[in-house]
């Protein structure tokens, strides 16, 4: 199994730890719902990794994070859908749970899985879009990171695409993650039953009944299963993802784009028309070449396993500053 480490991907909604071998194969896995302080997440993050390191001799832990890092990862800055602000959430957690912690941009985490062991193994320069209760984004060079000036980079999902448009938890409007996530197909499906009588639409007649079911993973489901309404929310989202995969282009020009994320494992449903979109609106259309688009191999597993990733190549500078012998990098 090689060196064992642990990668806990904490999302808006959910949190995911696992232990994680050196070739990226999760061993073991545990699941729970995201709190909604700050204390009692830090206090969910140690109940997981006790329980894993009980069964499994792990050497470190690492966390992806939706939020804003400084360069150096120790503080969490903001994280529009987590309790934490200007939080030293790795030295805390370190203290708290005996092992060392490694924070990273949950999309930036995500890229590093898609590059190690994914679909982004032969890009260039490659971006992972990470599409679940929000959108993160990862930008790699080369293989490496891009984070800019101040660890921030590239803030994607808070791009505006529709002016004076969706409120967003940033504190801005019409944020493309509004229009373009898990979160966003719930809004869309709503605006859609108000505006118009669907019929025989079963996703319909399951949200009168009881509104509080409708979720992203419901909307994805029913669409799968021909539901109009569901439809026509993935056409909308196909659409936006479209127009922002066409921004991205004009502004980085990758070679290689990988949707990640729990929406983005759904890609089936939305990415053929999002591709038409995307050629359609990119400056220069039809007078450049395009940059492949593909569907996470990893699935909602990417975040999870570049976390834990992250952590091991952590583990490895630390060992190479004291000299270990058997250690040598890998890319």
């Amino acid at each position: 199994m090689g060196e064992l480490t642990i990668g806990i991907d904490i999302g808006g909604t959910s949190v995911r730890a696992s232990v994680v071998d050196d070739r990226g194969r999760m061993l073991d896995t545990l699941r729970a719902a995201t709190p909604g302080t700050a204390l009692a997440l830090e206090h969910c993050l140690d109940r997981l990794v006790g329980e894993l390191t009980s069964r499994w001799a792990a050497r470190a832990v690492g966390l992806a994070v939706a939020g804003f890092l400084t360069p150096d990862r120790q503080v969490v800055r903001f994280a529009p859908h987590l309790p934490w602000r200007e939080a030293r959430v790795a030295q805390e957690m370190s203290a708290r749970i005996g092992l060392p912690v490694v924070t990273e941009h949950d999309a930036n985490a995500a890229a590093v899985a898609e590059f190690r062991f994914g679909a982004a193994a032969r890009g260039h320069n490659s971006l992972v879009l990470a599409i679940g209760t929000g959108i993160g984004a990862g930008l790699l060079i080369e293989g490496e990171i891009y984070r800019g000036s101040f660890g921030v980079a590239p803030e994607l999902g808070h791009l505006t695409v529709v002016p004076d448009g969706r409120p967003c938890s940033c504190g801005k409007r019409g944020c493309w993650e509004r229009y373009c996530s898990g979160t966003a197909l719930v809004d869309t499906v709503v605006e859609l039953l108000a505006d118009g009588d669907w019929g025989r639409s079963q996703l319909a007649a399951d949200v009168a009944a009881d509104p509080g079911s409708l979720t992203g993973r419901r909307v994805a489901g029913a669409a799968a299963d021909g539901d109009a309404v569901a439809i026509a929310a993935f056409a909308a989202f196909a659409a936006s993802l479209g127009q922002g995969l066409a921004m991205i282009a004009d502004i980085f020009d990758p070679d290689l784009i990988v949707l990640a994320g729990g929406v983005g494992a759904a890609s089936g449903l939305f990415l053929d028309e999002a591709r038409e979109h995307y050629a359609r609106l990119i400056t220069g259309s039809g007078h450049r070449q395009l940059a492949r688009i593909r569907g996470t191999q990893l699935g909602e597993s990417a975040g999870v396993i570049g976390a834990a990733e992250v952590a091991r190549a952590a583990l490895h500078a630390d060992d190479a500053a004291l000299g270990d012998p058997g250690w040598s990098p890998a890319r």
